[in-house]
């Protein structure tokens, strides 16, 4: 509702500035959502960013130890030795940060595992290669701890520039557009009043008149 879609009574005056009073206080609830939504980006946006530099370190020697198992052992051994494939099951949890849902990983498949569980035979897979799977399993393990702080800045992210959109609108937008609406409203009850108490006067000296 606006104060265009009112009728230019007293009532519908109230009823306006009702919906400003609605507007303004929304206006002041988002203000707070956005500064508390500022101050826990800023708190969780050190941690994301470690755990994005350690991702970063073990992705380098992942790749390195990689380069190294190709060059001794080249593509083709390395994808015999890569067999066979296995599954990562990941137990999920969302938490409300601010009412963003962000997720948490519960448990995961234990992630590291010796040659034996690797099911291939130490013999035949050789330092380099063995020790190129071992690099990639802790990057996924390093991978799957920085994961939710990501996910909890990238969120943050997104619910604090829905919130400044909504706050410019309403402040920028749609509190003014009230506002003078509002005001025009008030004119016009204001000239009626004007003109009813001129009509009433005019009676009023006619009637006398005819005394």
């Amino acid at each position: 509702m606006s104060a265009r879609s009112v009728p230019p009574t007293r009532s519908g005056l109230v009823r306006a500035g009702a919906q400003l009073g609605r507007v303004r206080k929304g206006r002041e609830l988002l203000n707070r959502k956005r500064e508390a939504l500022i101050t826990e980006l800023f708190r969780s946006a050190r941690p994301a960013l470690d755990a994005r530099q350690q991702v970063e370190e073990r992705a380098r020697l992942a790749y390195h130890a990689l380069l190294e198992a190709l060059a001794v052992h080249g593509e083709q051994a390395l994808r015999t030795y890569a067999w066979p494939d296995r599954k990562i099951e990941i137990e999920l949890q969302h938490r409300q940060v601010w009412g963003v849902a962000v997720p948490s990983i519960v448990s995961h498949t234990p992630i590291q595992r010796t040659l034996t569980a690797r099911e291939t035979a130490a013999s035949s897979v050789g330092p380099a290669a063995a020790q190129a799977a071992t690099e990639f399993e802790r990057l996924i393990e390093i991978v799957l701890e920085a994961l939710p702080k990501e996910q909890l800045v990238r969120r943050l992210g997104v619910a604090l520039s829905k919130a400044t959109r909504q706050v410019n609108t309403l402040q920028l937008r749609v509190e003014p557009a009230l506002t003078a609406e509002l005001g025009s409203l008030k004119r016009m009850l204001e000239e009626r009043e004007r003109d009813e108490r001129s009509r009433l006067r005019h009676v009023l000296r006619r009637r006398e008149r005819h005394k």
